[in-house]
């Protein structure tokens, strides 16, 4: 991820812009009021913004999706408290640059009594040993540790350094707070296009908003690029429409990766939409999937365990459908793939719902794992061991298992397990009801 915030030494630091940089990078934020979005974690008495304005912050790790601004609030955390700022870059930095780095926050501590924001952006990239180098110094407070990083901190920050900071998660910016900086940047003189005219759609800016997902470096660059490339008219006005902006931003990039909390909260929202038999929900997470470029089979797959797990005998057809599903798409491939897996998760979602067998499942499981393992009754055991306990002179008649199709209705009352447990509980949703019936018919019989 670029660094946007110029250096401290650069021209725009020192009060004057260079507009050869992108917009994206003149119109940074300078000051905590500047700061697009994020009100959950900078609005007025949350604690980072106390933090920040106290001064009473150590170590911070920012978590999200690109273009939220965590390098650009590190950056106006050094400013709002007067420390220095000092980037490095977890792809290209090495122990020897973040050794280099603290010594100079050590001399600037002694030489001018200011403190050091080592601000280091995709902290997840640096190896254990990297990572490590840090902890003594956060410790002493040789430097003030800022890290930022796309990927879930839990899982992909060394436990140590996740310890000693604070997590704060960004998100995307609505649609209305990227207008509102679309805005800024037409109206700003110094940093944006405030001395050029440009006439600007209401619908034309709206849509840039919205199809930057949330990204506001695309959603500023996609401005940049539909001024610039804008013939101006005979008056040396710009117009920008609804076409220019569509054709500045042709396609929404929707934040997925394939390894991380998107593509494991979106297919966890997409399940627990089937679950609650909301199809509209999960056809918009099948679509989210789908545009991002996720795995059709791992779709299919955890179609066909939501048919068992939460369908199950409620409807046994889900199942069917489900695998049918699977082997459909593997069979037409994409695109056309795509409307099989649409089939079965609006025919799972609209589905009458049961994890009766799966929960039964999970109980006899538990049993098996926590207890005593229960011998097979005798009357259940192979010919061999029937032979065997007739040549013990064991009584034969309390070992003779009774074949269920030779008596009415194809069931005879006999013991299948040496102790009496209950394990499946059918529900009375879909055609399970009818199973219960069955099941509590010959349960009573069992009694007798």
């Amino acid at each position: 991820m670029s660094d946007l915030f110029p250096p401290e030494d650069s021209p725009a630091a020192a009060g004057t812009v260079d507009r050869s940089l992108p917009l994206a990078a003149r119109l940074r934020p300078r000051s905590l009021a500047e700061i697009a979005g994020q009100r959950h974690i900078l609005g007025e008495g949350k604690l980072l913004r106390r933090a920040i304005e106290a001064d009473r912050f150590t170590s911070l790790i920012f978590y999200g999706p690109p273009g939220t601004g965590k390098t650009t609030l590190a950056a106006v955390i050094a400013n709002t408290t007067g420390s220095r700022f000092e980037a490095l870059n977890g792809v290209e930095s090495n122990v020897a640059e973040i050794r280099a780095k603290i010594e100079q926050a050590r001399t600037y501590t002694k030489l001018r009594n200011q403190s050091t924001v080592l601000f280091i952006d995709e902290i997840h990239r640096f190896n254990k040993a990297q990572q490590d180098v840090l902890l003594p110094h956060i410790e002493r407070g040789t430097v003030r540790f800022i890290g930022a990083t796309t990927h879930n901190p839990y899982f992909y920050v060394n436990s140590p350094l996740v310890s000693r900071s604070q997590i704060f998660q960004l998100e995307p910016l609505d649609t209305e707070a990227l207008v509102v900086l679309l805005e800024r940047a037409l109206a700003d003189e110094e940093r944006g296009f405030g001395k050029m005219t440009v006439e600007a759609d209401p619908a034309a800016i709206r849509h840039l908003a919205e199809k930057a997902d949330g990204d506001a470096r695309k959603a500023l660059t996609a401005l940049e690029l539909a001024i610039l490339t804008t013939p101006p008219s005979d008056d040396q006005s710009i117009r920008l429409d609804l076409a220019v902006a569509e054709e500045s931003i042709q396609q929404k990039a929707v934040v997925y990766d394939a390894d991380g909390d998107q593509h494991y909260d979106t297919i966890s929202a997409f399940i627990k939409s089937i679950r609650g038999s909301d199809p509209d929900a999960a056809l918009y997470w099948l679509a989210k999937m789908l545009h991002a470029g996720e795995d059709p089979r791992f779709i299919a797959r955890r179609l066909v365990i939501s048919a068992s797990e939460d369908i199950g005998l409620a409807d046994s057809n889900a199942l069917r459908v489900a695998v049918a599903a699977q082997q459909a798409f593997e069979f037409i491939g994409l695109p056309e793939g795509r409307i099989p897996l649409a089939h079965a998760t609006v025919y799972l979602a609209t589905a009458p719902k049961s994890n009766s067998a799966y929960a039964a499942l999970g109980e006899a499981m538990r049993d098996v794992e926590g207890n005593r393992t229960l011998a097979v009754p005798e009357h259940l055991r192979t010919r061999f061991r029937k032979k065997l306990s007739e040549a013990s002179g064991a009584d034969t008649a309390a070992m003779q298992y009774l074949y269920s199709h030779d008596y009415e209705g194809n069931f005879v009352p006999q013991a299948y397990l040496p102790e009496g447990r209950t394990y499946y509980t059918p529900s009375d949703n879909g055609l399970e009801k009818r199973i219960k019936e069955r099941l509590d018919h010959w349960r009573e019989q069992m009694k007798e």
